[in-house]
């Protein structure tokens, strides 16, 4: 991407982040993350692009559903910054087909929507997606953003590696897996947390900004509105197990016998 080729707009954006960017930022960088971005609008790829490999991420950007399945199927990336409204396969639509597919299934996904409306986040956390930022958005902020997704994903797999023995719920966290009564069941990465947090005390009850607290950490851009929702995805999930995750009414919710 040429950076010679920017809108007025673009430029004032990036000469104001020059040197300014706090060395925190670039921790997750560090670890060489591998970020793909995917939005139609040249100037915010270009942003985005300059902003992400100021800190250190190496990024790829295209500007559409069907290349970023392209470019997910020769390199799957560490993160997905991905865009609602794309010419197309919308985002949406993207996220829902890498969340089916087992070998992409726990892909990050930060959403960028140019819609706030409550209905328009909950349409992408239903889907599987890990966080969402509305346009338009500080380039600091998204930086913050993605230095929270991957860490939590980068504590999920090097953190707690204790198997989870409930009933007939069994949680591996060193594999990423839950099975009940011996059959897996596809999670992602935010509903496993959520599930496992519940899991390492059963019958406790959870508030929800305990739970937002507990499984994504106080640097995340959530409302408890989406506990909600993933819980309800959960439950879809656990079918006839549904029962075990129990909302206690004006407190929060509670995960009791798996039998």
């Amino acid at each position: 991407m040429a950076e010679h080729v920017r809108s007025s707009t673009v430029e004032s954006v990036l000469c104001g982040l020059e040197g300014h960017l706090p060395q925190a930022y670039g921790e997750a960088a560090m670890v060489q993350a591998n970020i793909l971005v995917v939005d139609d609008e040249p100037d915010l790829l270009e942003l985005v692009h300059y902003t992400l490999t100021r800190v250190g991420y190496h990024v790829a950007c295209v500007r559409s559903g069907e290349g970023a399945l392209i470019q997910i199927q020769s390199q799957l990336p560490d993160l997905l910054v991905l865009d609602v409204m794309l010419p197309g396969m919308d985002g949406l639509e993207l996220c829902q087909r890498l969340k089916k597919d087992p070998q992409t299934a726990v892909l990050p996904i930060l959403m960028l929507t140019a819609r706030g409306e409550d209905a328009d986040v909950v349409a992408g956390l239903e889907l599987g997606a890990d966080d969402y930022l509305t346009k338009p958005f500080s380039p600091r902020v998204l930086l913050a953003r993605i230095k929270a997704v991957l860490r939590r994903n980068r504590t999920t797999a090097q953190g707690d590696t204790e198997v989870i023995v409930h009933g007939a719920l069994v949680m591996h966290p060193g594999r990423h897996e839950a099975c009940v009564a011996d059959h897996l069941v596809p999670l992602t990465p935010m509903e496993f947390r959520i599930l496992y947090l519940l899991a390492q005390r059963p019958g406790w009850v959870f508030s929800r900004y305990q739970i937002v607290d507990g499984a994504r950490g106080d640097d995340a851009g959530v409302t408890e509105r989406s506990v909600d929702v993933h819980i309800a995805a959960l439950r879809r999930k656990l079918g006839p197990y549904s029962h075990a995750l129990e909302t206690v009414r004006g407190v929060g919710y509670r995960l009791r016998g798996v039998t």
